[in-house]
């Protein structure tokens, strides 16, 4: 089957696009704004609405193939790429992408994606946010020319085995923590909250408040739980403020991480970037030196890689090293979809736990086919994704995966 047309269209992705490092050093919060000057290039004010691109394949038969192209909610933050903005990208798209692919025979995802993947234009790769969609495209575009599942897809074409149940699903609350946290908990979602930790007003000078936090919501799971079996595991993302508040004193960042574990008993615990080192080498060097710190003094919190672990390289370079016990899988940061499955299956195979992640950022399109990767390389969690808003996020990707388990023995059978 041949692709006879490549089509795009701007639309709108689950959350905003926002400075980080003005978030980080002078940002007033002003309602659902900021106030304040941006710092990084390409922004116009600190917060700025999301944008996506749905790039479709026409196919010769009529059926249509889509994926969605979108960036992290940090876009241009601790080496990302820049600010992704439609109305930039689409030319780009329509002036790279389109002439490889019309009148294109469609052969394998692999195949399709590796080439996608590594188009070249002005000297680099295409932005990862366009790899991201365009591969997406190209898995459903072999899904329907084969009439099967995208999840089967994968699990042939990389030789894994379909999950039996759907992937732990970790939800996010952003800035409403507290109302939110509460959603999750009569959700009865796996992993929470997130939390979104980033800056100290909000972890407190000396980490108070993230350790009030913590207490209260280890309280409040008791209190709203609605299945008295119910355990989640509390998931903390800090945006390297432990960092800000210890310095490199991670003997005394340890002791605090081992604090927070006391806080959140019974439930397991995950902090995700407890510190930002400004470096891939830096970071790298740091969540080695505060794992190898809580083994020694018998601290079981799981330390999530997220900042500066943005490439497949990276993901391989952190595992390597057991720079942290999880990384982030932050799937638009990777660009094509196929290095989002190969992180996870090298994490598997290096002792690292695979986190399936992205951003609030994305679209229902690119979350739902991440559900299927979830499916198809059974990662320890999965992004509820997009947006902040808790129950459509979570929905979309329990729904999908739910899709998955009830047709994986129907669909694609000879």
């Amino acid at each position: 089957m041949k692709i006879v047309d490549v089509i795009c269209t701007a639309g709108r992705s689950g959350f905003f696009f926002d400075d980080q490092k003005a978030i980080k050093t002078h940002a007033v919060e002003d309602g659902g704004a900021y106030k304040g000057d941006p710092v990084t290039e390409g922004f116009r004010s600190i917060r700025l609405p999301g944008e996506a691109i749905s790039v479709m394949f026409v196919l010769e038969d009529g059926q249509v193939a889509h994926g969605d192209c979108a960036a992290v909610q940090y876009s241009g933050a601790s080496g990302r790429d820049p600010l992704f903005l439609a109305n930039e990208f689409i030319p780009v798209i329509e002036k790279f992408v389109k002439p490889l692919l019309v009148g294109r025979e469609i052969t394998t995802f692999r195949e399709m994606a590796k080439e996608l993947d590594s188009i070249v234009a002005g000297g680099k790769l295409l932005h990862t946010g366009i790899r991201y969609g365009i591969t997406q495209a190209a898995l459903d575009a072999v899904t329907k020319s084969q009439n099967k599942l995208m999840a089967q897809v994968i699990a042939e074409e990389y030789e894994t085995t379909i999950a039996s149940d759907i992937i732990p699903l970790f939800s996010q609350s952003g800035d409403a923590r507290y109302l939110q946290a509460d959603k999750m908990i009569l959700k009865s979602a796996e992993v929470l909250p997130h939390a979104l930790f980033n800056n100290i007003e909000k972890a407190g000078k000396k980490g108070e408040k993230l350790l009030e936090y913590v207490l209260w919501l280890r309280n409040r799971i008791y209190e709203v739980r609605v299945d008295a079996n119910y355990k989640p595991v509390i998931h903390l993302d800090v945006y390297g403020m432990l960092g800000e508040i210890f310095g490199t004193d991670y003997d005394a960042l340890t002791d605090y991480i081992g604090i927070l574990e006391e806080k959140a008993l019974p439930f397991r615990i995950r902090i995700e970037g407890p510190v930002d080192a400004g470096s891939v080498k830096g970071q790298i060097k740091a969540l080695k030196k505060i794992r190898e710190l809580q083994e020694k003094k018998g601290i079981n919190v799981e330390l999530v890689a997220d900042e500066w672990c943005n490439t497949l390289q990276d993901v391989k370079d952190f595992a390597d090293a057991k720079a942290g016990h999880m990384a982030q899988i932050k799937t638009p940061d990777l660009g094509g979809i196929n290095n989002s499955i190969e992180a996870v299956l090298y994490c598997q195979q290096n002792g690292m736990g695979a986190y399936l992640g992205g951003s609030c950022n994305e679209t229902d399109r690119s979350a739902q086919i991440c559900a299927h990767i979830a499916m198809a390389t059974n990662p320890i969690q999965m992004l509820a994704k997009p947006g902040m808003g808790v129950d459509e996020g979570y929905l979309i990707c329990h729904n999908e995966m739910k899709r998955v388990l009830a047709l994986k023995d129907v669909v694609g059978k000879k």
